[in-house]
């Protein structure tokens, strides 16, 4: 009878709605001294008529990494792909709120799309290199914006910035496709980084790897924060608390919307979360 009703409270505790006020006015003084990269606020997202992703306020830093963790279905993918406005390739789907990159709005009709998508780059859960050369694949983004006259060093430059140039630079026009999984993962980050974006999103970049490879990714993130603005999602708690200087919780209301329950320091959420649900989740009592 006693586990039965410590069950039934944890159910209640998980299906709560929103941010409490408590810790969003904590939140807010705890990021008073980082600069803001991106901001959202009061953000619903929309798939035809159903609504995914409710009341969403979340503010990431620059250069910080950042981890978006929650049970799957919660909106996490979702959320970051409002930012350089994937969602604009799937039917039906629309945005309410306001989602700001250095406080400009980038969900209105008039936002360039493709700068956007400059600023801010997307690694996907499994490598996608293009079925073409090394070489070619880091170059491509430069040649559509008009190649450099030093595009063999921008190459150069993003491929050492993804860790992957002394493993490549013998055999730069072999076949992207023919490099692991994990170099594959690294060649698409150093696609990324050869447009010199402002943000990555990494959306379970490592989720595909063998541990090693997910080692070498989780490395990178460290070593790129110092240039770039990182959030990444993952359902990987141990991975979250090794790259994340912050970390938000999203969980899925009792009418199924994606709502962010709380946001803080990685160290503070992992040690002592202030929301029942973000402790429930994290020790693994539900998700």
């Amino acid at each position: 009878m006693i586990a039965r009703q410590e069950m039934e409270q944890t159910v209640e505790r998980i299906t709560e709605t929103g941010m409490r006020d408590d810790v969003r006015r904590d939140i807010e003084a705890e990021l008073a001294s980082e600069s803001i990269k991106l901001r959202v606020t009061d953000l619903d997202f929309y798939y035809g008529r159903f609504r995914a992703l409710k009341g969403i306020n979340l503010a990431i830093p620059t250069n910080r990494v950042t981890a978006l963790i929650g049970p799957s279905g919660c909106g996490k993918s979702t959320l970051i792909r409002v930012f350089n406005r994937m969602y604009d390739l799937v039917p039906g789907a629309r945005v309410r709120g306001s989602a700001r990159l250095d406080g400009d709005e980038v969900t209105g009709r008039g936002v360039d799309v493709v700068m956007l998508r400059r600023r801010v780059g997307m690694v996907f859960q499994r490598p996608n290199p293009f079925p073409m050369s090394i070489y070619d694949n880091v170059a491509y983004g430069p040649r559509l914006e008009g190649a450099p006259r030093d595009l063999d060093g921008v190459v150069e430059r993003s491929l050492r910035s993804a860790a992957l140039w002394d493993e490549v630079k013998d055999r730069l026009k072999d076949s992207a496709l023919a490099l692991s999984g994990g170099q594959q993962q690294r060649l698409v980050i150093a696609r990324v980084l050869a447009v010199e974006p402002e943000v990555i999103l990494m959306d379970e970049p490592a989720s595909a790897l063998d541990p090693i490879s997910t080692l070498k990714i989780e490395d990178l993130m460290t070593d790129l924060k110092s240039r770039y603005t990182i959030a990444i999602v993952t359902h990987n708690m141990q991975q979250a608390g090794r790259v994340s200087d912050y970390t938000a919780f999203m969980n899925m209301s009792s009418e199924r919307h994606g709502e962010v329950v709380e946001f803080g320091r990685t160290a503070e959420i992992f040690n002592r979360p202030r929301d029942p649900r973000t402790e429930a989740y994290i020790t693994g009592r539900f998700g």
